[in-house]
């Protein structure tokens, strides 16, 4: 009769590894079964017409040019290899800025790639890769006077393009922060010229517009860093969800293994 509690007491403890051991278990199926790598939709899922059709405005070097027998730049390249990733052919369609998200809309492209700024006020119509593409403005400076915000312009000098985006960015933080000198100029390029040739401390330009200067200019020691934010994105319809997985996940593989910034660095 004494050892009837022990019973009990061994009964339960019995249950409770019985259901520990069911838990793991459970837990080591989820985990195997996540890792298990599964085909994904097929491409006439993905692409009912038989290839990826990408909408382009070919008139925006280095992104896309037109000529007369190809297209060419940075988007293109880009365009090609994401199919190249999804193993389809592609085929680009060349139109209109304006009539970009319209194609999308009218089933006339499965993709836009053409150096497109992501817009908040188009996601209840359009989904967004991440970004690939960064156009936003930086600050260039003499590798040995390096300004890391706008913050540190005070007291200096900020070179710009006259009436452009960059004059209203630079004039916003005049009422923001202890005064700093402006010098407009008539280009971007006359702009880091003077940085470059010591007539003012940094130059407030977009990023694609330094980087092509200095690209031109590789014997110049200077430093770029940015100030705000411009996003370049690939855009599919919102009803085209597998589709932009399969987009997003082929341009993520491309960021990952240094193809996308190959891609960048050709053209910039």
């Amino acid at each position: 009769m004494a050892a009837r509690p022990w019973r009990v007491i061994s009964a339960a403890l019995l249950a409770v590894i019985t259901l520990w051991l069911w838990a793991l278990a459970g837990v080591l199926f989820v985990l195997r079964w996540n890792s298990v790598e599964r085909p994904g939709p097929p491409l006439k899922e993905l692409f009912p017409y038989g290839e990826m059709r990408v909408g382009v405005d070919a008139s925006y070097p280095p992104f896309a040019v037109a000529t007369a027998d190809d297209l060419y730049g940075l988007d293109i390249d880009l365009g090609r290899a994401i199919a190249e990733r999804l193993k389809v052919p592609v085929r680009f369609v060349n139109m209109g800025y304006d009539g970009l998200y319209d194609s999308l809309k009218a089933d006339q492209v499965d993709v836009v790639i053409s150096a497109l700024l992501i817009d908040r006020s188009r996601t209840n119509d359009v989904l967004y890769t991440l970004p690939y593409y960064n156009a936003g403005f930086v600050l260039v400076s003499r590798a040995g006077q390096p300004f890391a915000a706008m913050h540190d312009l005070s007291g200096h000098a900020l070179a710009y393009e006259f009436g452009s985006d960059a004059d209203t960015f630079a004039r916003a933080w005049l009422r923001r922060i202890p005064p700093f000198d402006t010098r407009p100029y008539e280009l971007p390029a006359y702009a880091l010229d003077a940085v470059r040739l010591g007539q003012a401390d940094a130059a407030l330009v977009d990023a694609t517009s330094a980087r092509l200067y200095l690209r031109d200019h590789p014997q110049w020691a200077a430093q770029m860093q940015y100030v705000s934010d411009s996003l370049y994105a690939v855009a599919v319809r919102i009803s085209r969800g597998k589709t932009w997985e399969a987009v997003n996940f082929a341009l993520q593989t491309l960021a990952d293994d240094g193809t996308l910034a190959a891609i960048v660095n050709r053209w910039l």
